[in-house]
């Protein structure tokens, strides 16, 4: 049997998942609860109604029991004890034994619980493994039975098990799967939440040392071309009054390079996304395909005009950014929700909307308080750089509509 290895979590056994401590006494509770139930009702029914002598009743009872919550540190132990208690159970039971030969009623409960337990908690090789072995060693024990009967005999449990079984494996993976899409879903939101959160900080910085080096820069340059320029635009410049302008000229100079040192410092952890090609409209394909790893069902629709149209880089980054922020939002706040991003043009304009329909469930709140949104704010700052307007509200229909209309220049 293999052992089954995901990210994150380690493995015992063959592929038992060593989950979170919480969980990991949920599943102790539940395989503890089984086979306390399953202790005094397999004894008892086996030695008072079955005929199977009482110390083997008990022993059986006590090993099958056992094997239950064996499963959650040595499930490869816990099933070949489970499947020997079987066997002996089997050749134990009496000629005149009430039992569908060849298990008792509550073995054949408990055999059921043990495969199921599996299916919880070791991969699927580990699962059709035990279902596989049990389902075969029922008929093969009536062919080595010792009294002389036949796999005929016990024909209906010998089809009873592996059905009943393989109900209950199909619904426990089917249970366990979906437990695992909502903790991909909801990871893959955390993890796109915090991507562009970290995303927007790293820009806001960015834009803050462009603007102080624009700024800044402007002036020292002007102040060190007058202060080296003196000598020349002056006539008959005293010799002190040079020096004190070639000190000035030296100062402009060193505060011009401890501020781009300064600058390094806010650019420095979003240096790759500097030197990289700034985002446009070619790249909304990888937005919407992050959105739709995250659980967002989103349709585009690109105009063949939005295509062919020579948009400006300024007015691409802004459509990106608000087509990126909107997403965000709808993820945050409208999970799963359907969204339509519609691009087109109109005279000199694009035209831009994202709308998303309501949610298809109550939203769970997705921000940790370390977490800052930029929001609408940032959106209508991005539209109003760019000479656009934008209106955002809440449909009448339920959702959320963000349309905008940004200036290309001339009529495409």
């Amino acid at each position: 049997m293999h052992r089954r290895s995901d990210a994150g979590h380690g493995s015992s056994g063959y592929g038992v998942n060593v989950t979170a401590p919480i969980e990991w006494l949920r599943w102790w509770l539940v395989a503890g609860g089984l086979a306390l139930v399953a202790l005094p009702v397999n004894a008892a029914l086996s030695a008072l109604v079955f005929g199977i002598p009482p110390l083997v009743a008990v022993l059986t009872g006590i090993a099958q029991a056992a094997a239950l919550p064996l499963i959650l540190i040595r499930p490869r132990e816990a099933t070949a004890l489970q499947l020997l208690a079987v066997v002996v159970v089997a050749l134990a039971l009496p000629p005149g034994s009430v039992s569908t030969w060849p298990l008792t009623v509550p073995g054949l409960l408990t055999l059921i619980a043990h495969t199921g337990l599996v299916s919880a908690r070791c991969d699927w090789r580990a699962t059709t493994l035990t279902w596989s072995v049990s389902s075969v060693l029922l008929p093969v024990v009536a062919l080595l039975d010792p009294r002389g009967r036949s796999v005929g005999d016990g024909l209906l449990i010998e089809i009873l098990y592996p059905a009943l079984s393989a109900l209950v494996v199909g619904a426990v993976m089917l249970v366990r799967r979906w437990r695992e899409v909502r903790r991909e879903l909801a990871d893959a939101r955390r993890d796109v939440e915090i991507e562009q959160n970290q995303r927007a900080i790293a820009e806001e910085r960015t834009r803050i040392a462009r603007e102080l080096h624009d700024v800044v820069a402007h002036g020292m340059s002007v102040i060190h071309m007058q202060a080296t320029s003196a000598s020349y635009r002056i006539d008959d410049l005293d010799p002190r009054a040079e020096a004190e302008f070639t000190r000035i000229a030296t100062g402009a100079r060193a505060a011009m390079r401890e501020m781009r040192q300064l600058l390094s410092v806010l650019r420095a952890q979003d240096a790759d996304a500097e030197l990289s090609p700034v985002p446009g409209l070619d790249g909304l394909p990888d937005l919407v395909a992050s959105a739709e790893r995250a659980g967002l069902p989103v349709e585009v629709r690109q105009t063949a005009a939005v295509r062919a149209a020579a948009v400006p880089e300024r007015v691409a980054l802004a459509a990106y950014r608000l087509v990126q922020e909107s997403l965000s939002n709808v993820i945050r706040h409208a999970p799963g929700a359907r969204t339509q991003i519609e691009l087109r043009i109109e005279g000199s304009d694009l035209l831009l909307s994202v709308v998303n329909e309501s949610a298809p469930r109550p939203a769970e709140p997705m921000e940790s308080p370390e977490l800052t949104g930029h929001g609408l704010t940032g959106m209508r700052e991005r539209v109003r750089q760019v000479g656009g307007t934008l209106e955002t509200g809440v449909r009448a229909g339920g959702g959320y509509r963000v349309a905008a209309r940004l200036p290309i220049g001339a009529e495409q």
